[in-house]
């Protein structure tokens, strides 16, 4: 069954025609050097080359063939005169390494280096080649050993030698330790090798790097699913036989990381269960990264793949909301919701779960004494109300059971206090967890105050995230342009959601494109800010592309700006790292070695 349609963001139209080149290079058309080496010992730095023999193949057919004897510089050992038939004698008068290997790389040029065992070979091969001062250009290459290990069974040969396999597939020459012979014979166990691994799927050059790798069948066999991708920016979708989308994912290069999931490169077992379901691979081409990156959220939060993990359920996402009410609280919602003058401001978030939502809040009450309880109290204390524990302890004025005008000339302050916290200057809160902070570690009280970090952590981020998605979603229109090789990355941003974009051509005017861009964007409603109109993540995604040195702001329909005290988390956490140190050397009476004030 062919994998549904799917519905995309509206954007200026990107193309993609998919090109022979795009598959790689076929095997047919790779120009491979077989290699085979005889040696004076195995060890590299105390032996030396007495033999080389390459031949140069193509499709199947031979374009040369490259044989000398070299001097090693040494005696040739006894059993190697006996097993290779080259003896001290043959090889005097030969030519030296240094002499031979310029001739030999200039054969191999541009090839792809093949050997029996090839880390031996081109062991020897890059040991001469350093010690003479020759540049080694950087083969690919290819050892058929492991290629054999994974298609040669037991049953058929006892082992992988090269004998043995030149037995098993019937070469045209047989082994006999000289280095010419033995390259002609790992030809053609090379092409019966390359044979049976096309069975899995390896048809193409890019497909050797991985056709060794410890991949179940069933999952190297479905690499002809990358087959005809793009290789620009894009989102991938894979489907399972009954259209299902079972994951959404997203790269620079889609093909190169479409085939890396059935290789030993994918290391993820719920990835490799949804590869072997899979049955095909839908594309959607991207004309920027950034396109890229807020498609594959929609597309996620969409279908909601199973196999996907992050941004599946946007609606899990809380927020922290000072009520509006005769005496103000704390109370974690799903959504920003304005008051009944129309204003959203004393909302903070979004969190990604209710837990850090919950966090946050405990910050605050720690810090400051706005009541906790949930029920809505009426303007005037009724006879008989009864208070909680924490009037007390000093951490609530009790407007429950004094509604008088000092109790709420006090709590006022407060509820001015802790919106200055949500919205403007997180410090009150920092302060008071500093120091809560530090008593707990001079007093060796760790895992309380992890557990106060991990408060201040949370309603520190999002009291960050308010400010800064914030103030992009009251931004009716944005236009930004990154400069990339050949032309710009152009930007079009409506209340904080990606509303268009693409990439110039070369030549093409940039000014009368930013235009047509604004043109055909997305038409985007107002939302209730600091909500943007789109997921929280995919304003996170839009800042981080603007946040970028070289992003240029082209238009900008309303300012875009944050409060002064506001700050980073990362500020303010150090700032209360520095007040815990200070607090443990007065209590060990140390002289202060670091400043107070941490930097922005």
């Amino acid at each position: 069954m062919a994998p549904p349609s799917v519905p995309v963001m509206p954007m200026v139209p990107t193309s993609y025609q998919p090109t022979l080149d795009d598959l790689g290079t076929p095997l047919a058309d790779v120009t491979f050097v077989v290699v085979d080496l005889e040696t004076t010992g195995a060890a590299v730095g105390d032996s030396g080359i007495t033999e080389i023999g390459a031949v140069k193949v193509r499709g199947g057919e031979i374009l040369g063939e490259f044989q000398t004897l070299v001097d090693p510089g040494r005696p040739v050992p006894a059993f190697i005169a006996r097993l290779t038939g080259i003896t001290t004698a043959m090889v005097q008068g030969a030519p030296r390494i240094e002499a031979v290997l310029p001739a030999f790389l200039e054969f191999a040029r541009g090839s792809v280096l093949v050997a029996h065992n090839a880390p031996f070979d081109v062991g020897f091969l890059k040991a001469a080649a350093r010690a003479h001062g020759y540049a080694w250009p950087g083969f690919q290459v290819v050892d058929t050993v492991p290629l054999a290990r994974r298609v040669v069974t037991r049953e058929e040969a006892p082992n992988h030698k090269l004998s043995t396999l030149a037995a098993l597939f019937r070469a045209t020459v047989t082994p006999e330790h000289r280095a010419l012979a033995d390259a002609r014979a790992t030809v053609d166990v090379l092409h019966a090798l390359l044979e049976r691994h096309a069975a899995f799927g390896v048809t193409h050059l890019e497909d050797l790097a991985n056709a060794t790798d410890p991949v179940p069948v069933e999952v190297r066999r479905k690499r002809h699913l990358a087959d005809g991708l793009p290789e620009g920016p894009g989102v991938y979708l894979f489907h399972a036989p009954d259209g299902e989308v079972l994951y959404v994912g997203t790269s620079t290069n889609v093909r190169k990381r479409v085939r890396q999931y059935f290789t030993a490169a994918e290391k993820r077992r719920r990835i490799t269960e949804m590869v072997r379901i899979a049955s095909s691979v839908s594309v959607v081409p991207c004309g920027t990264t950034l396109e890229a990156q807020v498609r594959e959220l929609r597309l996620i939060a969409q279908h909601e793949p199973r196999y996907n993990r992050r941004s599946r359920h946007p609606e899990r996402m809380t927020w922290v909301r000072l009520t509006s009410e005769p005496f103000p609280r704390l109370s974690v919602v799903r959504e920003v919701r304005p008051e009944s003058d129309g204003r959203t401001e004393a909302h903070v978030g979004p969190f990604a779960s209710r837990s850090q939502a919950l966090a946050a809040v405990d910050a605050v009450h720690e810090a400051l004494p706005l009541r906790q309880c949930a029920r809505r109290l009426p303007a005037t204390a009724g006879p008989g109300a009864s208070s909680c524990v924490l009037l007390d302890l000093g951490r609530c004025a009790g407007p429950c059971v004094d509604t008088g005008s000092a109790v709420r000339a006090e709590y006022d302050a407060v509820v001015g206090r802790v919106r200055d916290a949500l919205v403007v200057d997180p410090s009150p809160v920092v302060d008071a967890l500093s120091e809560r902070l530090a008593v707990l570690s001079a007093d060796e009280r760790y895992e309380q105050a992890q557990d106060v970090a991990a408060r201040l952590e949370a309603f520190l981020a999002g009291a960050h995230r308010t400010v800064r998605v914030g103030a992009l979603a009251r931004c009716r229109e944005l236009v930004a342009a990154r400069p990339v090789p050949g032309g710009w990355e152009l930007v079009v941003v409506r209340h904080a959601r990606l509303a268009a974009t693409c990439t110039t051509r070369p030549g093409e005017d940039p000014v009368r494109a930013v235009r047509t861009l604004v043109a055909v964007a997305e038409h985007v409603d107002a939302p209730h800010a600091p909500a943007p109109a789109c997921h929280p993540h995919e304003a996170e995604i839009v800042l981080a592309w603007l946040d970028q040195a070289d992003v240029r702001l082209v238009e900008v329909t309303d300012p875009l700006s944050c409060p002064v005290g506001a700050g980073s988390p990362d500020r303010h956490l150090a700032r209360a790292a520095v007040r815990v140190a200070a607090y443990d050397r007065a209590d060990r009476n140390e002289p202060s070695q670091t400043s107070e004030t941490a930097p922005c």
